[in-house]
């Protein structure tokens, strides 16, 4: 029988959210891991609140949790690549130190993802020269990561220059596929595009990492008529887990599978933890998970 293809994790989004503190702040890193184990999940992504590697590590190690990677918001069109590539030395070093596997990027140039600004009306559009900027500088970063035996991939992410599949398109045409490589999040697509499976068929061979986020249609479609900001989106619920909203998680695992796709998929979905309670939303996760995705993937081992 084939080896596992897929390493299922679950984002620390859940338990506490980097962008707004105070939400979930009780939580400490002991109860997140723990949590991660009682509901059947591998490991997760490194949190804002996470501390040096020697700490984290020893946590893991009681748990027998890895680490997938770590968000990297990326300025390179502000700032310049000089400044950028400094942190992003930095950050890779930490994630080669965890053993993870991908470094996420996403250029926040611009972003209104942070702000009060509707985001489904407000999201920055890039010139051309930013774009051949942006790309230029990808590469570069791509090739840091690869230093420390890491994957880039890109996050497509509502309320930034790149979240539409014209921008992905754009972005992975013009960037070096041994370098720049794609995270795929069903919840961000959907919200922004209405399709998940588009970008999914056009650059399965480009995806190293994947989020499963789920969407609650009729609080998107509330949110986009009142013209909400992105955090005020997904305060009022509207990202969730798997099989817990709109998206068809079986068709997006069956093309991954049949591409063979190998590496993590992770559960994350921005909410509210005092509404949505972390432990109680990772166990509604697993159970879908174990319904209506496992059979696909045992299916796929035994017919290799």
């Amino acid at each position: 029988m084939s080896k596992q293809r897929i390493t299922w994790g679950i984002a620390p989004i859940g338990w506490r959210n980097d962008d707004i503190p105070e939400i979930g702040a009780g939580n400490t890193l002991s109860h997140l891991l723990s949590d991660i184990v009682v509901a059947g999940f591998e490991g997760t992504e490194v949190g804002g609140f996470f501390p040096e590697p020697k700490v984290l590590n020893k946590e893991l190690k009681l748990r027998n949790l890895k680490i997938a990677g770590k968000w990297f918001s990326s300025f390179i069109i502000r700032d310049g690549l000089v400044s950028v590539s400094q942190l992003f030395h930095e950050h890779c070093q930490y994630l080669k130190e965890v053993h993870a596997n991908v470094a996420v990027v996403s250029e926040q140039t611009y972003s209104v993802q942070g702000t009060e600004q509707n985001v489904f009306a407000n999201k920055p559009c890039f010139t051309d020269e930013e774009w051949e900027r942006l790309c230029e500088g990808l590469n570069e970063l791509g090739k840091i990561a690869n230093q420390y035996d890491l994957k880039l991939v890109y996050h497509h992410h509502m309320g930034t220059g790149i979240q539409t599949k014209e921008e992905v398109d754009r972005l992975m045409e013009n960037t070096d596929s041994q370098y720049v490589y794609l995270l795929y999040d069903t919840g961000h697509i959907f919200v922004s595009d209405g399709d998940y499976l588009a970008i999914l068929d056009k650059h399965i061979t480009r995806i190293k990492h994947v989020h499963f986020k789920d969407v609650r249609q009729n609080v998107k479609e509330q949110c986009e008529k009142i013209g909400k900001s992105f955090q005020q989106s997904f305060l009022a619920g509207m990202f969730t887990v798997p099989g817990d909203g709109c998206i068809d998680f079986t068709k997006v695992y069956k093309k991954l599978i049949n591409s063979n796709y190998h590496g993590w998929i992770v559960v994350e979905a921005e909410q509210d933890p005092q509404i949505a309670h972390p432990l109680e939303y990772a166990l509604m996760a697993r159970g879908y998970i174990d319904e209506k995705l496992m059979s696909i993937e045992n299916n796929a081992l035994m017919s290799n």
